[in-house]
């Protein structure tokens, strides 16, 4: 495990991704880190983000990290997000926008650099097999391998993508990590925030597709599992029509003024409507959602076979 993290007071090498649209929240982080993991609390608007992790600090007083998504992240966001441990940003140009703790997301060896050159504390590298918004476009396990070489000796380079028990995670810890990220296998949890019928698509699933079919406000590649509007919209062969993906691309700026947010509270979401959100199915969403928004998942969701609670998973995942 890396310095920074022991310093910190992370005492296992598993951190939980800060999955977005409100499913990882101050009941998994807080869970997560009290096991001795990092918890980390998702994008969220300012004032609830405050909330969360002062809600988190009521279960520990183990650190927790916020995740911010650059697209979306204004000044309020970067200073509700430095009274966490930790801040990681994601999806943008790096640069330092807090005087605590920083980890940057990346997608390639040129972004690790980029962050590393910014002043980054370490970077998380995603591999293309990961749920969610997938910047990687190689196996984690290599990228890994070459944003080690890149970068210099025992700088703090972690690995995202494709992780689901206790054996990805020492494999990733030998081929030089100094700690598993694992998304889909909290999400799988019993403290997300996730839909419990999403839980269970998940538990069901074997395939997941990547696509941008879930674009509107947010053009980007995601990794889904099949759901009513990915077999309306998608083929096996064309995984995104060409259509769809510029109808996404021009929305994108709503999306940075919240837009997406205030018309999915107008308009009933439906499969048979080509403006597919990014926003997820969880507790608070319509249950529309399930068959109209994404349902992210990594391909290791097709090796999780239980919903348990985070922090049994953390330790499990560490082997301890």
């Amino acid at each position: 495990m890396s310095d920074l993290l022991a310093r910190l007071g992370v005492e296992l090498p598993v951190v939980q991704a800060g999955m977005g649209g409100g499913i990882s929240r101050h009941e998994l982080a807080a869970a997560v880190s009290e096991a001795g993991g990092l918890g980390t609390i998702c994008t969220l608007p300012p004032d609830t983000l405050r909330g969360e992790l002062r809600s988190a600090r009521e279960r520990t007083s183990k650190p927790i990290a916020v995740n911010l998504l650059l697209p979306f992240a204004r000044r309020a966001h970067f200073e509700a997000a430095a009274e966490a441990d930790v801040v990681v940003t994601f999806w943008g140009g790096p640069r330092r926008r807090t005087a605590g703790p920083w980890l940057h997301q990346c997608g390639s060896v040129a972004e690790a650099r980029a962050a590393h050159a910014a002043g980054a504390d370490g970077v998380i590298v995603q591999g293309v097999e990961a749920g969610g918004h997938v910047r990687g476009v190689e196996p984690a396990l290599e990228l890994l391998a070459r944003v080690r070489d890149a970068l210099p000796s025992g700088y703090p380079v972690l690995v995202a993508g494709g992780l689901a028990d206790a054996r990805d995670v020492r494999a990733a810890l030998d081929a030089g990590a100094h700690a598993a990220v694992l998304g889909t296998r909290f999400l799988m949890s019993e403290e997300s925030r996730a839909r419990p019928a999403y839980k269970q698509r998940l538990l069901e699933a074997r395939e997941t597709v990547l696509t941008e079919l879930f674009g509107f406000g947010w053009p980007a590649p995601h990794r889904v599992i099949w759901n009513e509007a990915a077999e309306r919209w998608l083929t096996r062969e064309d995984r995104t029509p060409g259509w769809l993906r510029a109808l996404n691309r021009a929305s994108a700026p709503l999306g940075r003024l919240a837009f997406v947010e205030r018309l999915a509270a107008r308009v009933p979401p439906s499969p048979s409507l080509p403006l597919l959100s990014p926003l997820p199915p969880t507790d608070g969403a319509p249950k529309a959602l399930l068959d109209a928004g994404p349902l992210y998942a990594g391909e290791s969701v097709a090796r999780i076979q239980d919903i348990r609670p985070a922090g049994e998973l953390t330790r499990a995942l560490a082997g301890s």
